[in-house]
């Protein structure tokens, strides 16, 4: 059995590839994930905008796009660019779920909800989907309906730690301080850091 690559032995044969076909855009769009891996943002940007040039239909080059804009701060930038992901391609789940995260860190919750639920209609195993839409209910004020999304995605994904803390904030709105006190210390033996307060207040319920 091969040894993985490491990044460094990833980025030079995608680099080598590049050299020997620059014309491909799948080429470039691997070096790109690899220069993402070490940190190389404004090459791997280099290489996803030529890409997209070559391959206009590279829905994913969008979304790398996008996350490099996330990670440098950049909510609107990443907006702008898994918006185009979903022009380019049809019912492109990745794309709606990052929108759906994204206008819910501005706090527009209606239009993360809409976005998050296309997402699920579009990929209804997008684990990733279902717990942010539920954290959007709960914003809202839809416990129960928070709670079926949490469900979902735990249903795909049992150790998903999210899922299990978002489930606890749930149970805790509604109440139900056993059940919430259950997920709460599942999602913690699962590495999830919860938040003091909210630890402090399921602990004076145990």
């Amino acid at each position: 059995m091969d040894k993985p690559k490491d990044v460094d032995e990833y980025i030079a044969e995608w680099r080598g590839a590049v050299a020997g076909n620059p014309e491909c855009s799948n080429s470039r769009y691997n070096l790109a994930v690899g220069l993402i891996g070490k940190g190389l943002l404004d090459e791997a940007v280099e290489e996803l905008q030529a890409a997209i040039d070559i391959s206009p239909q590279l829905a994913e080059a969008y979304v790398q796009l996008g996350g490099i804009r996330l990670a440098k701060g950049d909510l609107d930038g990443c907006m702008y660019y898994n918006r185009s992901a979903t022009q380019v391609r049809a019912g492109f789940a990745i794309g709606f779920g990052n929108l759906g995260f994204c206008h819910l860190q501005k706090g527009e919750v209606d239009d993360a909800v809409r976005n998050l639920r296309k997402a699920i209609n579009y990929n209804p195993n997008f684990v990733q989907a279902y717990v942010t839409l539920a954290t959007a209910y709960i914003t809202q004020g839809l416990v129960d309906e928070s709670i079926a999304a949490c469900e979902k995605a735990l249903e795909l994904h049992p150790e998903f730690a999210v899922a299990h803390n978002n489930l606890a904030l749930a149970y805790m709105e509604k109440g139900d301080f056993q059940k919430a006190l259950e997920h709460i210390d599942r999602a913690r033996e699962l590495g999830y850091e919860v938040l003091p307060e909210v630890l402090q207040e399921l602990e004076s319920h145990r």
